[in-house]
């Protein structure tokens, strides 16, 4: 199964103990559904979850397995359903914990997340702007920074940052998957360190394998002109050393010269040579 759907069989499983935020988490999945939601809910696992809160908040019965229009229009007067389904009553959400099963809901019924190891994106997809607004309000409770965008008709409640999606989750109670989403950023921040280590590293030494070329081109030129053994006893010295080694760094090649000098002598009497070499281009 994908990680979304990872996540809503956890969130499945949650039943709130108190009863208002039974009836809070009902609002979210009939405000994402609508005044058809007896008609339109087609997913079994999300039926069994408001048939299951429904037997706590009304004891319909265990083995009811259809939405009565009597019992579908109670419920939308318990949970405070606006009769355009634009919002629910924001008394229905006045605590914490009942903001956080408003969002579950909400998830269960319109929402999605992309797999963590392609990238982070949570969304849930309202049909009115008032709901996107309700949505994001209440998830904003738990410092998390949700926004809302228009798209083909909907409107969007989304997050995008890895760290905001697990709090998110935390929020939704979803722990396993909390840490399933850690383990992955964990993983993905290590490969992203290494990675950048190697391509630093590999850069230093393109940029070192070129400048000893180019040092490498201006000693052949001034030999080919002037001839090394006219140069001062220090540039022939180095000059000799750069030949021999010319893969080896400034600060290494120094080492070589009788007495040692460091990687600023090295790079001073180089530059003698390439300011000499520039009069035979």
């Amino acid at each position: 199964m994908s990680f979304s759907k990872d996540v809503k069989e956890e969130l499945f499983s949650i039943i709130p103990k108190s009863r208002h935020c039974i009836v809070a988490e009902l609002a979210g999945i009939f405000l994402m559904h609508g005044i058809d939601i007896h008609k339109s809910m087609s997913d079994d696992a999300l039926q069994r979850k408001v048939f299951t809160l429904l037997n706590k908040t009304r004891n319909i019965g265990k083995d009811v397995t259809v939405l009565s229009e009597d019992v579908y229009l109670e419920t939308i007067k318990m949970v405070k359903l606006k009769d355009d389904c634009s919002m629910v009553d924001e008394l229905i959400i006045q605590q914490p914990c009942c903001k956080r099963s408003f969002i579950r809901g909400a998830f269960l019924a319109a929402g999605s997340i992309s797999d963590p190891n392609k990238g982070y994106h949570f969304e849930i997809v309202c049909n009115y702007e008032s709901q996107a607004i309700q949505l994001v309000k209440a998830m904003n409770v738990f410092d998390v920074e949700a926004k809302y965008v228009s798209r083909n008709g909907k409107y969007v409640a989304y997050l995008k940052e890895g760290a905001q999606i697990v709090e998110i989750l935390r929020v939704m109670e979803a722990a396993h998957s909390v840490m399933e989403l850690e383990n992955i950023r964990v993983v993905k921040e290590v490969r992203g360190t290494i990675n950048r280590k190697v391509n630093c590293e590999t850069a230093n030494i393109g940029k070192t394998v070129s400048t000893a070329v180019r040092q490498i081109e201006d000693i052949n030129l001034i030999d080919k002109h002037l001839g090394l053994e006219n140069l001062p006893p220090q540039l022939q010295e180095i000059a000799a050393v750069r030949l021999e080694y010319p893969d080896t760094p400034l600060g290494s090649l120094g080492q070589y010269l009788d007495p040692p000098i460091g990687k600023s002598g090295v790079n001073h009497r180089l530059k003698k040579l390439a300011k000499i070499a520039e009069e035979f281009r």
